[in-house]
């Protein structure tokens, strides 16, 4: 699988069917893969967090979640390169895995939002197999209630563990909990989670592919969101622009 480095991190180079045919060998199969989409945002904290480096670096996949990091990449050569988005590959996940019976656990979100999921994809994709849905809660977990949700999430023997608990926690909880888990695919999706069930629309797709669903976001959760996409988003574009001269002396 071809990838290039954006930032220091090496993302996979993929077409989207590539990476949906990819995901559905693995959980078919068993293989265990835990797979990250990652955005400007998670990018650009990992540069000064080695820790979510860490996680990268130790992952199965890494996706282009975002056009920006779609368009820097064929800038370097990756031309084939398409969006991997977390929302996109869950609705190709639940839809295409009916053939091959997958199940499905949903583990993240406010209260009742897993449960709205579960319940809009189900109706979405008749046959689709829900064999879980929980909404941790936000405070820290003792070890034994941490151990008890390991415990449910593996007795319910999903294939595919989807994780809605915000980045990058959930891309720390996925990494602490893998040798835990026996679920082939762990999927942390953010904002699918809200997309899916309802409680958040999401951008057109016009948006999507001239990459501003981030000021469609901005738009809809200005006081929530501001700092981090306008800060983010022009640390981006420096910290790349930088990468570039330096790449092309």
């Amino acid at each position: 699988m071809k990838s290039v480095s954006i930032l220091g991190v090496r993302l996979a180079a993929q077409r989207y069917g590539e990476a949906v045919d990819r995901l559905l060998d693995a959980a078919g199969s068993g293989i265990r893969l835990r797979v990250h989409f990652c955005n400007v945002h998670t990018l650009t904290e990992a540069q000064d967090n080695e820790s979510l480096r860490g996680v990268f670096e130790s992952a199965g996949m890494l996706a282009m979640d975002g056009m920006p990091l779609v368009w820097v990449g064929r800038l370097r050569g990756a031309r084939l390169a398409e969006r991997v988005s977390g929302p996109d590959v869950m609705l190709s996940l639940c839809d295409r895995g009916r053939a091959l019976h997958l199940r499905h656990y949903f583990l993240g979100g406010e209260p009742g939002v897993p449960e709205a999921l579960g319940a809009a994809l189900t109706e979405r994709f008749p046959g689709l197999l829900v064999v879980g849905t929980e909404s941790p809660p936000f405070r820290v977990m003792s070890p034994d209630e941490d151990a008890a949700m390991v415990h449910r999430v593996n007795a319910s023997n999903p294939h595919i563990l989807w994780i809605g608990l915000g980045a990058p926690k959930q891309e720390f909880w996925a990494a602490d909990h893998e040798g835990q888990l026996t679920v082939p695919l762990l999927l942390p999706v953010g904002a699918a989670f809200n997309f899916h069930s309802g409680k958040v629309r999401r951008a057109p797709r016009w948006m999507q592919r001239v990459g501003l669903e981030w000021l469609f976001r901005l738009a809809a959760e200005p006081r929530r969101l501001w700092r981090r996409y306008m800060a983010t988003n022009s640390r981006f574009l420096y910290l790349v622009a930088r990468e570039e001269i330096a790449r092309r002396r």
